[in-house]
């Protein structure tokens, strides 16, 4: 199976499926001598673990990182680093019903119409779980990052037509929806857990900021720095859109509105508008990076639904086990990941070309 590996100088390759022994991700390219503890690894993982709040799936995972190798006495030492995350509590007879079936919603058919077989047991390969190995990738690479002062911040924008008004970063860690407004995020638990209730389930917006990316990092053509993110933010399941700055707003406007004028800012060359969303031309204008992500209302859900199984015959489908009625909440580190590993790639590519 292709397409398992992420990066060019700092890349990540994961392994594992939901219901097999252990998940887990090697990494190349991480620079000798970064302090770095499992501590570090599990934090974030501890975010988006399951089980957490009665808004997320009561599947009960430790999550506990597992460093294998490339750490030596506290420090990794160059060599490829190698994390396993041991799956603890797959209820693999939880899926038998759609042993046959192609659940609505689901990547089932596209994933029997590619290899001919298909691993049913919680979609396998193509399950959420598979991002538990991302985040623990992506807490070295935040370990990284704070070394240049870049700060990565993503909250639950909005849960159906639950729109977040007043935006405190303080507290996006302090609620369930992982929402920067307090009193939208209480709303925001109350329709999911509505949702949860009538056996359905919610889609959201998540919306990135990126604060201290130097100007300077992405290239003009293919590699531009928003094609890289976006193919990074893309490549988790539920996202179903990305767009930067004012994104689609932008169809709306003048070119003289919509330019970001170059000013100083101090000493420094920035912009008097963001636009854009920190990014031009496919390079990094050293102002904030602005992204907003689409995530689809979770495709496991309770509520009888009609669909087709292996012999092209009509069925009634029931979705048994352990689900997230909205994945907003967990999408988010998962979502700080993708960006910490596309921007340490990118930084490194910078310094390649600056020898």
């Amino acid at each position: 199976m292709a397409g398992n590996s992420f990066g060019q100088l700092f890349k990540i390759t994961t392994f594992g499926e939901s219901h097999g022994p252990a998940i887990g991700v090697v990494i190349d390219g991480v620079p000798p001598k970064l302090d770095l503890t499992e501590s570090d690894i599990q934090k974030d993982l501890d975010r988006r673990r399951p089980g957490q709040s009665t808004i997320t799936t009561q599947r009960k995972e430790s999550d506990k990182a597992e460093i294998l190798s490339g750490v030596l006495e506290g420090q990794t030492t160059g060599a490829p680093l190698a994390i396993l995350i041991r799956n603890e509590d797959a209820q693999s007879k939880d899926y038998d019903n759609v042993k046959f079936v192609f659940r609505p919603g689901h990547a089932d058919y596209g994933y029997f119409a590619k290899y001919g077989i298909r691993d049913y047991r919680g979609g396998g390969r193509s399950s959420g779980r598979e991002t538990a190995a991302r985040v623990a990738a992506g807490a070295v690479a935040k370990k990284i990052l704070v070394q240049h002062d870049i700060r990565i911040i993503v909250y639950t924008l909005a849960v159906g037509d639950i729109v977040a008004q007043e935006i405190d970063y303080s507290v996006i860690e302090q609620n369930m929806a992982r929402s920067a407004d307090p009193v939208a995020a209480e709303r925001m638990v109350a329709k999911i857990e509505e949702a949860r209730k009538n056996g359905d389930s919610l889609g959201a917006i998540l919306q990135c900021v990126v604060k201290g990316v130097p100007a300077g990092l992405g290239d003009p053509c293919f590699d531009k720095l928003n094609a890289c993110l976006a193919h990074a933010l893309m490549s988790i399941a539920a996202v179903k859109g990305v767009e930067f700055g004012d994104g689609f707003a932008v169809s709306q406007m003048t070119g003289f509105v919509n330019n970001d004028r170059f000013v100083l800012k101090g000493k420094k060359i920035g912009t008097a508008t963001n636009h854009a969303g920190g990014i031009i031309g496919g390079i990094s204008t050293g102002e904030d990076i602005s992204i907003r992500m689409a995530l689809k209302p979770t495709s496991s859900i309770s509520k009888p639904q009609k669909t087709l199984d292996e012999d092209m015959k009509e069925v009634e489908v029931v979705v048994k086990g352990r689900h997230d009625p909205c994945l907003a909440p967990r999408v988010v580190p998962v979502a700080e990941a993708m960006i910490a590993l596309t921007l340490v790639d990118a930084m490194m590519l910078q310094k390649a070309i600056n020898l």
